[in-house]
């Protein structure tokens, strides 16, 4: 007679991790703009929880940089400003080129198919026209190259910055709005780490982190005009 298999167990996600994820939707999908303050009277009542729930969930939107607390004034949802847009332009240049040369000289055929499949379902998304689609796709194909990486402090490194990377991804996407360049560039990439081409991999996610200079600029010219 042959055993039960055993189950996978099932994690229960508490309130403010469920919280959190709520908030961290509508900030990124442009539901809660830039400079919205973010109350936890009204948001306790909106989600039917406790104030200190909510405290916590802000508290770690916080750490994750899309929220930023004001003393005496609480929390609002924070933008990018051209520094930010530079420091993560370089950051992300920085780690994703490395992550994408690792990952092709490591890489395995399962890996390469599922690789592929990331870019498959960018180019699904780019197919609807559907833009929080495609940014989803978009974060979720590099995020795999980190992780084919298999570089533990380099996964924990981008881990702390990821979803201001994926804000960064919103934000040049919203800039630079060709949709076959958009699956160019990400198919080259592809392409170069699962062939194995390290040395092309990295330069191939260095030049395709150039939009962020763009942003930079696009930005920098924001803040001039609204000074003058």
């Amino acid at each position: 007679m042959k055993g039960k298999q055993p189950q996978p167990a099932i994690l229960p996600r508490s309130l403010d991790v469920q919280a959190a994820d709520v908030i961290r939707e509508q900030i990124l999908n442009g539901t809660l703009a830039p400079g919205t303050r973010l109350l936890e009277i009204n948001l306790a009542e909106q989600f039917n929880l406790s104030r200190a729930t909510i405290r916590s969930a802000l508290q770690q939107l916080t750490y994750e940089g899309l929220v930023v607390q004001l003393p005496y004034k609480g929390c609002t949802v924070s933008g990018l400003s051209s520094q930010d847009a530079w420091e993560l332009y370089t950051l992300r240049s920085a780690l994703e080129s490395l992550a994408a040369g690792l990952a092709a000289v490591a890489i395995t055929p399962s890996q390469a198919k599922e690789l592929n499949a990331g870019l498959q379902q960018l180019v699904k998304a780019v197919q609807k026209g559907n833009w929080s689609q495609i940014a989803d796709a978009d974060f979720t194909l590099h995020k795999a190259i980190i992780q084919l990486a298999g570089h533990r402090r380099l996964q924990e490194q981008y881990k702390i910055v990821e979803q201001q990377i994926r804000l960064y991804i919103i934000s040049c996407n919203a800039i630079h709005p060709d949709l076959d360049d958009i699956v160019e560039q990400h198919r080259k990439l592809v392409n170069a780490i699962c062939s194995g081409d390290d040395k092309s991999a990295e330069q191939i996610a260095r030049d395709h982190n150039i939009d962020g200079k763009a942003l930079v600029e696009h930005l920098r010219a924001i803040e001039k005009q609204n000074l003058d």
